[in-house]
Order: structure tokens, then sequence, then C-alpha cells
């Protein structure tokens, strides 16, 4: 798709229709490793290749002999022919030992073999085996119908999971879980789509026919099972970006305790010095699946020596990106008219930011529970002995939007929340036509319309080329 932009249809044509060759596992040693190939008409290659025809779906141990018949290896080879293989395409599979050498000499002969074949042949004008994009393999599988666009990036989205909730829910996603609730809502509005533009060939009966059908209803029971994918779709979201959570406060507060408490690791230096830590502290860790990213930052104040300001301008830009700010107070120094007033002046900068800021009150091992007599909303805790770290945590995936209730829940991303949402407000706006007095059955058949391509934006029924290179340009070559 990148090609067909830079180069026209014919030279993205001529690119699906390459075959192509790559490494498949991951870089570095391992036990083993696969050189996968896909294309048309992989018989010639394959018997250059592995020195045989293979049977079909069969493993097959054998040496992988070099252009002078030199052994590479010795290994098993698998033929998939199309269409049944993950591309659609004929698949060669070579699963060797997994050193890189190997692999790369593998790779070679596989290019070599090729390039022998194109010459004995005398056909240059025929596709060359090249060196496969990052994502192709997946790609070719969404544009030969192996897999629709939700699915493929479900691949990624596995490979990528850092928590075992968001592999499940990547796995859900892949095997078409969030695909179908998609597709049942396309099949909904498709049906209202037929029901309004029949109507629309009988004007003198449009209202009468309508209410028969129930058509008010439908639309909003449309409505319903829409905003229930897009909840589930939220929680997608969270399983697989997770959240961005920043500790803010004065120095000594905490903030680098509380880091250590959460991660289970002395990952950041803890010392009685205001200033200690200069630079944001970085660590993943999970609640109920739930990946969460905690930043710890300098100490927010004036002054400093210039290492230090720096270290509070970063925290300060930290701030400016988090999804959730646990703004930590020392309750041993609430009452001290210089920490008042440093918390004054950070609850100024934060007011424009006070959706996503969470008051936690520490130290509270050392005053006394009775001591402190917090907000709605607000904690307290002891980042030394963990005491509030349980109830901190609820809070954190609460203020995420959590819903751990909610059943099923696939892995989604921020594209496909746009266009549920898109989806969402075109339903609105048909809803609103409806329901006036004078009916606009062609602005009712027009914003079932819009919500429909909305949908198809996810399974890739309606995808720009630009789209697709943006999300398979992002996988790892070989897959």
């Amino acid at each position: 798709m990148r090609s067909e932009r830079e180069n026209g249809p014919m030279a993205a044509l001529s690119r699906q229709q390459d075959p192509i060759v790559a490494i498949a596992t991951a870089s570095g040693r391992g036990a083993i490793g696969i050189v996968r190939v896909s294309g048309s008409e992989l018989g010639p290659l394959i018997r250059a290749v592995c020195g045989r025809r293979l049977e079909p779906r069969h493993a097959t141990y054998l040496t992988f002999p070099d252009a002078d018949g030199r052994a590479i290896d010795r290994g098993l080879a698998i033929h998939f022919p199309a269409p049944h293989s993950y591309t659609g395409e004929d698949v060669l599979e070579l699963q060797a030992h997994g050193g890189p050498v190997v692999l790369q000499l593998l790779l070679a002969r596989c290019l070599t073999a090729a390039a022998e074949l194109d010459a004995a042949t005398r056909q240059p004008c025929l596709p060359r085996l090249r060196l496969a994009e990052p994502g192709e393999f997946t790609e070719r599988a969404f544009l030969n119908d192996k897999l629709d666009l939700a699915q493929a990036e479900a691949v990624a989205d596995l490979i990528d999971a850092s928590t075992e909730a968001a592999a499940r829910s990547a796995a859900r996603s892949l095997e078409g879980v969030f695909s179908r609730e998609v597709e049942a809502l396309g099949d909904r509005l498709v049906d209202l789509r037929l029901l309004v533009e029949a109507t629309l060939d009988f004007p003198d009966e449009e209202i009468e026919f309508l209410e028969r059908a129930g058509a008010r209803q439908r639309l909003a029971a449309a409505a319903a099972q829409l905003d229930a994918v897009l909840a589930t779709a939220r929680q997608g979201v969270l399983l697989r970006d997770g959240v961005r959570v920043v500790l803010a406060g004065q120095p000594n507060v905490g903030k680098s305790s509380l880091l250590n408490a959460l991660a289970g690791a002395e990952l950041a230096i803890v010392t009685p010095v205001p200033g200690t830590t200069r630079d944001r502290i970085a660590q993943t860790i999970q609640i109920e699946g739930v990946p969460i990213h905690v930043v710890d930052t300098a100490g927010l104040r004036e002054g400093g020596d210039e290492v230090e300001r720096i270290g509070i301008a970063r925290a300060w830009s930290a701030l400016d990106d988090a999804d959730l700010i646990v703004f930590l107070h020392d309750l041993t120094r609430i009452g001290s008219a210089g920490y008042d007033a440093g918390e004054a002046r950070i609850d100024a900068r934060l007011v424009g930011a006070a959706a996503r800021v969470l008051h936690v009150f520490n130290k509270v091992d050392a005053v006394g529970p009775e001591r402190f007599a917090g907000a709605a909303g607000e904690l307290a805790i002891s980042a030394t002995s963990g005491a509030g770290l349980d109830a901190l945590r609820h809070a954190l995936l609460a203020r995420a939007g959590w819903q751990a209730e909610i059943e099923g829940v696939f892995v989604a991303r921020a594209r496909h929340i746009d266009a549920l949402q898109h989806a969402r407000a075109h339903l609105a706006v048909a809803e609103e036509h409806a329901s006036a007095g004078d009916i606009a059955l062609e602005l009712v058949a027009e914003e079932l319309r819009a919500a429909h391509d909305a949908l198809g934006e996810i399974t890739g029924a309606f995808s720009a080329d630009d789209l697709l290179g943006a999300i398979f340009g992002r996988f790892c070559v070989g897959k």
C-alpha cells in the first residue's frame, strides 16, 4: 500500500504479486528459527531449496543444502499450498536451529535459488523473490481475506501484550470476537437502511409503515448495542495501552518510596535529602491485568541547583502527558507554613488538570489514621508499611475507567474507539431525525449509511491505503 502511494496502482499490484521471504522468528539465538516464504506456485523453489517435493502440510525432516550441495543444517520443511495457509498463498516454512548465521544462510539460499530459477527459465519479467517488508505476511493475509483488519491488528497486539489479560484479550480479537460484534451491528444498520430506503418509495404511507415496522425501537436497540460494544472496546484499549500514572509532589513526600512499593523493587534511590530524584524514573506494573506505567518525578519546588531545575521542568512536562496524576502529600508536614505554601503553588498549576488528579496523603503510619480528614476521593497511605496501597491500586483502576465485571473483553485500539464514536454520533443524529414530527427519511438514511461506513473502517471493509500502510508498517519483519 505504501508503494501504491509512491509509485501508482500498477507498482502496488506488482508488489503484492512478488514472492517474499523473511526470517519469521525473533532476532538473536534460540533453539529453533524459522524462515518463511510466501508467493504463488512455489513448487520449483521448494525443490531447489529442499532437494525434493514436499507433501502438503506434512513436516519433512531433511538436510538444507547450499548452492554447492553442502549442508547448511538439518531441520523441518513444511509446504502449505494456497489457499490453506496463513497468507492465503503458497507458503514454505523452513524450521532450523535458531542461530543467526544459520538463518541468514537459509535466507540467502532461498534468494539465490530463486535467482537461479529465473535465469534458467529465461523469464526475467516474472515476479522476483524479495525480502518481506514489516508486516507484509499479515498484510497479505488481510488482502487475501484470511483475516479482517481488526484481526490483523490483533496479531501484533498478541505479540506485544505485556500482561496475561492483554494476551487473552488479543487472542479473542484474533479469533474474531470483536469483528463479529462489529458485523452484527453492521447487519442491524443494513436492515434499517433497507427499511428506510424502501419507505422512501411510498411517501404517502411512510410514517404508518415505519411505526408498524418498529423503526424507532430498532434504531434505539442498535444504538444501545453500539454503546455496549464501545464500553467493551474502551476496556480493550486499557488492556493494550495501559495507563500512564505520574507521581507528583514536593520533595521528600515519598514519591520514590511509593514507586518502589508499587513495583515491589528498589528502583528509585530514597534518602532524606531534598532533591534526591533529579529525573523521571518509570516502571510498568500490572493491576488486575491492566498495565500501569508509573513515573516518578523530581520534587516540585522553587529554587534548587541547575540540574534539579531541569528535573523539575521535566516533571511538569510529564504531568502534561499523564493520564492520571497522583498528587502525593506528606501528612507529617501539613500545617507548616512553608510546606503549605508549596502545596498551594502546585495546586494552582494543576487546576486545569483537576479531573486527572488523585490526592493521596502519605505517612499515615507516622501520624495515625485519626489525623487524616480527607475529602471524598482522597486516600491515606503509607508507602513504607503498605497501608492503603490496595485502596490506591483500586482507585487507579477506577479513575482509569476499568470495569472488571465486563466479560469477554477483546483488545482494541484508539482508532477503533474513534470509529465507534463516529458511528454512535451518526446514530444519534438519525434518532433525532426519526423522532421529529416531520420525519426526514433522506437524512435518516444518510446518517445510517455514514454510521455503517464508520463501522467498516474497523474491519477494513472501508480502509484508506495510508491507514493500511501505517498499521502493517509497525509490525515486525517476518510477521
